[in-house]
């Protein structure tokens, strides 16, 4: 199966191209913040402050790396559970935010707003962390370091490998394959 090639930070047109199953490989920026971090993205949208990066067409990796060891871009950076960001994701969304990258599923009105704002949900491979952070070629803290592990961070990515899980429409991978599943 061929891969699609996409470029972050990712555009409506590209999202709604996408469907669920859809394997791709991302380059270009995306930002790391979890649910920390998103607490406080989403008490500045509350306040009508700026964020700490452009929201429109922006992709965040929910992740939070280890350590990088001496000469390394940075650490393993795996996902981590997506349904932490579930209180905080529909605000971004109405934003402009389109894609997330993360593990596992996602609640029912985080899916909405992906439909109504034309976002996607990738995932990314649980226990392959160090492999995925030799796709980061540049990571830069730029907002929340007292965060430690969970500060939000601008990455440069080259052919990240991720899956469409829920795509604009609300296709759900994880819904289609119990329904295959149980036709068997």
């Amino acid at each position: 199966m061929e891969k699609i090639r996409l470029n972050a930070p990712l555009s409506k047109e590209a999202a709604e191209k996408l469907r669920a199953g859809d394997t791709c490989l991302i380059s270009g920026v995306i930002y790391t913040a979890r649910d920390a971090a998103h607490k406080r993205l989403c008490e500045l949208v509350e306040k009508g402050e700026a964020l700490p990066f452009p929201i429109e067409d922006s992709v965040i990796y929910f992740v939070g790396p280890s350590p990088a060891k001496p000469g390394a871009v940075i650490g393993s950076a795996g996902p981590t559970t997506s349904y932490r960001m579930d209180a905080y994701s529909p605000i971004l969304l109405r934003l402009g935010h389109r894609g997330m990258i993360g593990k596992g599923a996602r609640s029912r009105e985080v899916i909405e707003a992906m439909k109504e704002n034309k976002a996607v949900y990738f995932g990314a491979i649980g226990g392959c962390g160090a492999l995925l952070a030799k796709c980061i070629k540049k990571s830069e803290i730029i907002a929340y370091e007292d965060l430690g592990a969970e500060a939000i961070r601008r990455l440069e990515v080259e052919d990240f490998p991720v899956t469409v899980v829920i795509d604009t429409l609300g296709n759900n991978l994880y819904e289609l394959r119990e329904n295959v599943s149980s036709v068997r």
